[in-house]
């Protein structure tokens, strides 16, 4: 019974998530019903000091994350830098290299700290006209974007600002750079695998007479070209994110030591922190912040025009994102302390291998939630312990669960309820029935490659 109640939380929790509606509200609702059929009287309690203190403390963690996440991408779209990067991404590789060219315009968006929904609002323009120009099917557009804004750039390259990669450092004490040449091993699968799979899906639909179609909904306007800032100049602030992150990791650590205390009048006490559960964050938040400087600096006239209500949707779109993967926190620390849960553990505790066992737990969760962030947290919060001891007992580095923990979040989290999908498929116009293959079909590519990285570690010990 106990099981059952568990599993009707986490079901329900998916099905409304699938439904559209906000986990916001219904994940406190799934979580104290379950309380409720194991324990009337621990619902208040239950609610008071643990769901919202795990909801409270993801916001205390990450908020600032998510924040200056959106800020950067957004000030990178008002100043016209995003436009100029895809511009001269395509003029490279040329229009005939459609999806090719997306991917990779996406990769150095998501990469260089730009949100990946604010990726998605930027590419799409720029991928329907080369999809219409190449007569490529408009219904290959969400897995041409998911590919390069969902995957590799999201959790497996190593130094990623996306907070799919910060959450596992204040778990395992690591950085965003940990185990680099396992991220970059995965990398490089998920982009060849990926791009055969979309290649051979572009000439299928070119055998069968297939073109990019008609009568489609919310079809951009053809994006000028002219006036746009040097991409040379456009892609500094990505650039300077992606190398402060790893300076500031070095100089905080470096700086303030293992532990750090602050005295100051109106302290009853000294204020200690811990920097090694925050070395990472304070890193992200550094660099992202010296982006936007840069943006601001290189296009101030441009930016100061619109960038009142631009910060306003940046800042609304942040609150959403954090407060969805916070109430999703909180969910997993209220159904971790019941006795289902315990279930649910000793059987994923059974898989004997500590990295499949971590692998699979997180990539479930992410699945059921349909949230890479959210699946995430619920299982470290919840096992975190459990996979470091076991870790440590077989002499594998926290650097390595780390990368494995965040790759598979990124695994079965695009499920069709997941949030970036629902998105995608409604800025591109399209439907689940019409796009969501092509974007299963990357799921599980992504999925593949967490289980190859732990092979190749085993194998050959690399980091």
């Amino acid at each position: 019974m106990n099981l059952l109640i568990c599993l009707a939380a986490l079901s329900f929790l998916m099905y409304v998530a699938y439904r559209g509606h906000s986990v916001i509200l219904f994940a406190p609702i799934a979580a104290m019903g379950a309380v409720l059929l194991t324990d009337p009287s621990a619902v208040p309690p239950m609610f008071t000091g643990l769901f919202m203190e795990k909801m409270v403390g993801f916001i205390k963690n990450y908020f600032p994350v998510f924040l200056l996440g959106a800020v950067f991408g957004k000030v990178i779209e008002l100043a016209g830098f995003s436009k100029s990067i895809v511009a001269a991404v395509i003029r490279v590789l040329g229009r005939e290299r459609a999806m090719l060219s997306i991917v990779i315009v996406c990769a150095l968006l998501t990469y260089g700290g730009v949100s990946l929904f604010i990726a998605v609002f930027a590419v799409y323009p720029f991928a329907a006209e080369m999809f219409r120009q190449g007569d490529i099917p408009k219904r290959l557009i969400p897995g041409t974007i998911a590919v390069g804004a969902f995957t590799f750039t999201m959790d497996s390259l190593p130094g990623t600002p996306q907070i799919q990669n910060i959450i596992p450092t204040t778990f395992f004490k690591t950085d965003a750079y940990a185990a680099p040449w396992l991220g970059i091993i995965g990398s490089v699968f998920i982009f060849v695998l990926a791009m055969i799979y979309l290649e051979w899906r572009r000439r299928q639909a070119l055998a069968s007479g297939e073109g990019y179609g008609s009568g489609h909904t919310n079809e951009p306007q053809p994006v000028p070209e002219e006036g746009l800032v040097s991409p040379w100049l456009a892609i500094v602030p990505l650039v300077l994110v992606a190398v402060l992150n790893k300076v500031f990791t070095n100089l905080v650590n470096a700086g303030y030591g293992k532990s750090y205390e602050v005295t100051m009048p109106g302290l009853d006490k000294p204020l200690s922190v811990t920097i090694s559960s925050v070395a990472a964050i304070w890193a992200v938040e550094g660099a992202l912040l010296i982006g936007i400087l840069a943006v601001l600096v290189f296009a101030f006239r441009t930016v100061k025009e619109r960038f009142v209500e631009g910060s306003k949707s940046a800042i609304a779109g942040a609150l959403l994102a954090s407060m969805n993967t916070a109430s999703e926190y909180g969910f997993g620390g209220v159904i971790a302390a019941l006795p289902g849960f315990i279930v649910i553990r000793d059987a994923l505790g059974a898989i004997p291998n500590p990295l499949v066992n971590e692998a699979v737990t997180v990539t479930a969760l992410a699945g059921i939630t349909g949230s890479a962030s959210g699946g995430m947290s619920i299982a470290l919060a919840a096992m975190a312990d459990q996979f470091m001891a076991a870790a440590n007992a077989a002499g594998i580095s926290p650097e390595v669960l780390h990368r494995v923990a965040s790759m598979a979040s990124g695994g079965m989290d695009t499920l069709p309820h997941n949030g970036a999908v629902i998105t995608v498929l409604a800025v591109c116009g399209l439907t689940h029935r019409q796009s969501y293959k092509d974007i299963f079909a990357i799921t599980c590519i992504k999925t593949m490659a967490v289980f190859l990285v732990i092979g190749v570690y085993y194998a050959t010990g690399l980091t």
